[in-house]
């Protein structure tokens, strides 16, 4: 990898700071001496950044005066921000926080005389299930859903907008992130500590890594590497992984002998769609749904080539060193 990176003193502006990907990249650029600025919504909880000199601005991204106030005198822009998949989450949701928010970010940007970079972060859902593995940046777009959908238009818009505006950009796709205290893979690795692993229909259910500090590391590289204007990066391992072999090594782990059972995939795509129908009014997060189920049918099978060779970055954890390393903090903390 190289020594390429933000100059210190530069002014960044970070969207969806508070996540759990935002929190390790604004870390980083504040260690690296950069001036951060980050939007959070009211509701936001700062304290994790206690210790840090952190310029705030509280609002929507998708609100017109919070980007202006936010975009004033920035020379690099992360926008990490997304929205939450909920139950409660409605369509216009998606699309304001994915597609509104993207929109006005580059044309406030265009208005910035010392701009050098937006790095835009989209996710590997917008190719879909990968039928003719290993897929790459020019794969299809085959999106799956309203988050992946705006996701997916987000990027568009963007691959469009830049080039005919003369604005310095580049897209990241993360492939699935994951890495201590993160908790959307939490259910995964509780599954793999318990006496049986269940599995959903017949598929290889082939999956694509990306460990936390590998993610921003490539994102971080997107900001200043020449070779990365105008383009998409997959970000991820090295080599996609087997869900079952991943629950292994999270089994192994935990000293349990991983005991895999393969159940029938239909009669949980009626039972998803029924605890839709029936959640969906009330706004309560169904116990299963069609997504969830979903997950176990399709391969994300994916090659970080372009991300090693052009962008010039090497993954620091490849599968079973970041796997391992997670395991042993959720169970180390208590999250189990």
């Amino acid at each position: 990898m190289t020594d390429k990176r933000i100059p210190e003193g530069s002014r960044v502006l970070v969207t969806g700071a508070t996540g759990y990907t935002g929190q390790v990249l604004v870390k980083k650029l504040v260690e690296n001496g950069i001036k951060v600025r980050g939007i959070a919504r009211s509701s936001s909880d700062l304290s994790p950044f206690s210790d840090m000199e952190v310029e705030w601005i509280r609002g929507e991204v998708y609100d017109e005066d919070t980007i202006k106030k936010g975009m004033a005198g920035i020379e690099y822009v992360f926008h990490v921000a997304a929205a939450f998949r909920e139950a409660k989450s409605t369509e216009q949701d998606y699309r304001n926080v994915h597609v509104v928010s993207t929109q006005l970010l580059c044309k406030e940007a265009l208005k910035q005389h010392e701009f050098k970079r937006f790095v835009h972060v989209s996710t590997m859902g917008v190719h879909g299930h990968i039928g003719n593995p290993p897929a790459d940046e020019n794969y299809p777009f085959g999106p799956g859903d309203s988050y992946q959908q705006t996701k997916c238009e987000a990027e568009t818009w963007l691959a469009e907008f830049g080039p005919q505006n003369n604005l310095p950009f580049c897209i990241i796709r993360p492939c699935a992130i994951y890495g201590p205290g993160e908790r959307r893979l939490l259910k995964l690795f509780r599954m793999a500590a318990r006496s049986y692993f269940p599995i959903l229909g017949k598929g290889k259910c082939w999956y694509h890594l990306v460990h936390v500090e590998d993610l921003v590391g490539g994102m971080l590289l997107g900001a200043v590497e020449e070779k990365a204007l105008g383009e998409p990066f997959l970000i991820g391992s090295s080599e996609p992984i087997q869900l079952e072999e991943m629950a292994g090594i999270i089994a192994g782990t935990y000293g349990n002998k991983l005991k895999v059972v393969r159940l029938p995939i239909a009669p949980f795509f009626i039972l998803g769609d029924l605890c839709e129908v029936v959640c969906r009014p009330f706004k309560i997060e169904p116990p299963i749904y069609r997504r969830r189920v979903a997950f176990y049918s399709k391969d994300r099978y994916f090659t970080t080539r372009k991300m090693r060779e052009v962008l010039g970055y090497q993954p620091i954890y490849e599968n079973e060193a970041g796997i391992i390393e997670s395991a042993k903090w959720y169970r180390d903390n208590d999250w189990l």
